[in-house]
């Protein structure tokens, strides 16, 4: 910087600094929008139906039935002719002939032609195969119709667990409401407090009771907060979202349930449309298909072939003649393993026994749906009965609140008594948010379990 005059030194120097803050200020900038939480009101049908097509999980499973179906299609494209074609040239060196052992060489071009080539087609059609070929294609049908299943039960399985949390969420926010209510009322109860105690009609330990109680409540507040916070993060990787989207509940704890006869369905036909019975039925038809395969090892083949071509030089006369020829057949090649009826037969035992299996298998996953089912189902109607109870609760502890605030400020209850009404009031509305969200999550697993998630 020598060579530049003092003055113009200076412009320089400001003008980088200049140029440093600018870019400051932009970096700042973009770092609060990268920091930015967008919000966005959502409700439990919404979460759900985004969950079933975005989430991770899901889309794998589409995937993996996308595989299934190119493994079905090249099963039925194995029954058409295996056609093939050849190509070959060969140049030869020269003929050396020996005679008296290793002795008197004499050496010779190749005859009629030191060049060979050919060039072909040839194809191969499977008239029959012992039904190897339908076995086959029942199989992979099957092996289609469990990642079908597969991909339905996983969605069902996103869209309960987003159910879930959804539902978790909600319970979370609401509690969050009665905890800032509570909170106010902590508040005030602690002012008047203060006020009973300045004209010494209360003694010092009311007073930091009440503070005591505030404090926790204030400790409850910051704990249900940063609850809700994990429970978004849970439900935006369910959605396969953002972290930075704030999701915000449209639907509250105490949106209508179903009635419990509309459950009746759902619990009759679970044993039949469950995804683990679907899924069971689909593994039985598959290995029956198998046994199928097998039993076709010991049954004749019969398949019809065919070749034509063009070769040189012509060996089918003798002298070979330097020429070139084309040629073709047409034939029946037929074929019978006499030794697949030893070999086979353990195969064919032990396919037969696996069905028998997977029929139990299937019997005890019907058992086993049709016992969630009615649990759910009984469940539920515990779950109506008991908001019906702890409606009636709330309105209870809050006579029994008002009654008992009412009594000690004009001196005829212990402050005792007056923050067990508080927290019974409290309580008693907690318990009917969580019954109500228990009841559409008892709900949402009938769904699931009876496969109509």
């Amino acid at each position: 910087m020598g060579r530049y005059p003092l003055n113009k030194r200076l412009v320089l120097l400001s003008f980088t600094v200049l140029l440093t803050l600018v870019f400051m200020l932009i970096a700042s900038s973009s770092g609060a929008q990268d920091m930015r939480i967008d919000s966005y009101r959502v409700s439990l049908v919404e979460a759900i139906q985004f969950a079933k097509t975005q989430n991770k999980w899901v889309q794998a499973a589409k995937i993996a039935e996308s595989a299934a179906v190119e493994d079905r299609k090249d099963a039925y494209k194995a029954a058409l002719p295996a056609v093939n074609t050849n190509a070959s040239y060969q140049r030869f060196s020269d003929l050396t002939l020996f005679t008296d052992r290793l002795n008197h060489a004499a050496t010779g071009p190749r005859k009629p032609t030191p060049h060979t080539a050919a060039l072909g087609i040839d194809a191969l059609f499977n008239i029959y195969s012992g039904g190897r070929q339908q076995a086959l294609q029942s199989e992979q049908e099957a092996r289609f119709r469990i990642a079908e299943v597969n991909t339905q039960d996983q969605t069902g399985n996103i869209a309960l667990q987003t159910a879930s949390q959804y539902l978790e969420l909600v319970r979370l926010n609401d509690l969050n409401k009665l905890i800032q209510d509570q909170l106010g009322r902590a508040q005030t109860r602690l002012n008047n407090i203060n006020s009973l105690f300045r004209n010494q009609k209360v003694t010092r330990s009311d007073v930091l009771r009440a503070e005591v109680m505030l404090s926790n409540v204030e400790l409850s507040l910051q704990q249900n907060e940063n609850d809700v916070i994990i429970a978004n993060q849970k439900l935006n990787v369910l959605m396969n979202i953002p972290d930075s989207v704030r999701i915000l509940p449209s639907d509250s704890a105490g949106i209508p349930k179903p009635e419990i006869t509309s459950l009746l369905p759902l619990m009759e036909e679970a044993g039949t449309t469950s995804f683990v019975v679907q899924r069971a039925g689909h593994y039985v038809e598959a290995q029956r298909a198998k046994v199928k395969g097998v039993q076709s090892n010991t049954l004749p083949s019969l398949s019809f072939y065919t070749a034509y071509g063009l070769n040189y030089p012509n060996y089918l006369f003798f002298p070979p003649v330097d020429q070139t020829y084309a040629i073709g057949f047409v034939g029946l090649k037929a074929q019978y393993s006499i030794s697949s009826l030893y070999h086979s037969k353990s195969k064919i035992a032990a396919s037969k026994l696996r069905v028998k299996e997977l029929e139990l298998h299937q019997q005890a996953a019907v058992d086993n749906v049709r016992i969630q089912a009615n649990s759910y189902y009984i469940k539920y109607k515990e779950a109506l009965n008991r908001i019906s109870v702890n409606e009636r609760s709330v309105e209870q502890a809050r006579v029994n609140y008002r009654i008992v605030s009412t009594k000690y400020f004009n001196q005829l209850a212990l402050l005792t008594d007056l923050l067990d009404a508080d927290n019974l009031y409290q309580e008693s509305r907690f318990n009917l948010i969580k019954a109500q969200t228990d009841a559409l999550a008892i709900y949402y697993n009938l769904l699931y379990t009876s496969g109509r998630l």
